[in-house]
């Protein structure tokens, strides 16, 4: 990953820091030669603090419609707030039996990412690293060609770069192939940036991003599905897994919609190893429903996003995972709609931190152009 970019207008001047490191592929096509390349990352920095995005080969068609796709798999919240609770604990007492399995499969899943102790030693966090995203263009609901995103598109390469205090407390920066996503949580309220149009908050209380968990925040894992139910077992990349489920509550689900949208459901899946205790697999599905006007039929949004966890390493104690891939399903259907599209991105982990000096509520702080309206998120 690349951090620095020398300052070409002073060649004793110190170097930049790039605000999200870039992968060095990505450097690499900025330009044929090293003078090109490190005028046209200059160029792209500037551009960044005016918000004007670069181009990209990704199958949109305007730019607006790249960043709602970036965005999607990028930067996505879950439906739930998450507590953490230092005991990791929750009453057995008239459970069913399936509440009670999860309860326990998710204690073995705390012993072997490292341990009580060691999570409770956490209070902040810092990760680096780097996307690599590949999608199709939009199908009809019955063509399998959806699945087939790898052999038809050019994959765009970024970095992002994350910062977390607690499940309500964080901050994310995302460039892919010169756009940038932002999104964050002040602890009041959760909000997401992109290119020049202004600072948006999400409907409903603030929530913990999806990214978290995908192997990098254990204790925040753990507690979230401490409330979930084991429905069955399923083989997952060769692994015999538990499946622990967990159903959006109608209340949360009404206070996240909006005035022209409902969502309908939102479901999560935890695939957790039986050899080894460990998440290996991450599920959500969403279905939204447009609200259309009398007389005319209602138009459906149903997302589908797996992704898979794995190469997990030992960072203080704590077994994070540094890499795996993120495949997302778009379902229009309804009004005549009949239409699929796939986005994948794989994503590795350069640097993982714990409890960074400094971290103030002040680098969790909105963009001044917050609005808070009943906008989509």
């Amino acid at each position: 990953m690349r951090k620095l970019c020398p300052n070409l207008d002073n060649e004793d001047g110190l170097d930049t820091v790039l605000e999200v490191p870039i992968p060095e592929e990505m450097f690499s096509l900025m330009g044929n030669t090293a003078a090109l390349r490190w005028h046209n990352l200059r160029t792209f920095m500037k551009n960044q603090s005016l918000n004007k995005p670069s181009t990209s080969h990704f199958p949109a068609g305007v730019n607006s419609e790249f960043m709602a796709l970036l965005k999607l798999v990028g930067s996505p919240l879950i439906p739930l707030q998450v507590h953490c609770d230092n005991g990791l604990t929750r009453p057995i007492r008239d459970c069913s039996v399936e509440a009670s399995t999860a309860k326990y499969i998710v204690q073995q899943y705390v012993a072997a990412i490292g341990g009580l102790a060691a999570l409770n030693a956490v209070n902040s966090m810092c990760a680096v690293g780097q996307v690599r995203m590949v999608g199709s263009e939009m199908h009809k609901g019955d063509d399998n060609n959806v699945y087939s995103t790898t052999t038809k598109m050019n994959s765009e390469v970024g970095g992002f770069v994350l910062w977390q205090k607690n499940p309500d407390l964080w901050y994310l920066e995302l460039v892919v192939s010169g756009y940038k996503v932002s999104a964050g949580s002040d602890g009041a309220v959760a909000w997401n940036q992109s290119g020049s149009q202004p600072c948006h908050a999400n409907k409903g209380p603030p929530r913990p991003l999806r990214r978290f968990f995908q192997g990098l925040d254990p204790r925040s894992t753990a507690n979230l599905f401490l409330d979930a139910v084991c429905t069955g077992e399923k083989t997952i990349n060769k692994e015999e897994c538990f499946i622990l489920k967990l159903e959006t509550p109608a209340d949360i689900l009404q206070s996240q919609s909006t005035s022209q949208t409902e969502i309908v459901h939102h479901t999560i899946w935890g695939y957790f190893s039986q050899r080894t205790g460990l998440l290996v697999q991450f599920e959500d599905t969403k279905l939204v429903k447009m609200k259309a006007a009398r007389g005319a039929d209602h138009v459906f949004w149903e997302t589908t996003m797996e992704t898979s966890v794995g190469d997990y390493r030992y960072v203080d104690g704590i077994n994070i995972a540094h890499g795996g891939k993120t495949s997302a399903l778009l379902y229009r259907y309804g009004h005549a709609y009949n239409q699929k599209r796939r986005i994948e991105e794989t994503w590795e982990i350069d640097e993982v931190d714990f409890n960074l000096n400094g971290l103030s509520m002040e680098c969790f702080m909105p963009p001044s152009d917050l609005k808070r309206d009943d906008g989509d998120q």
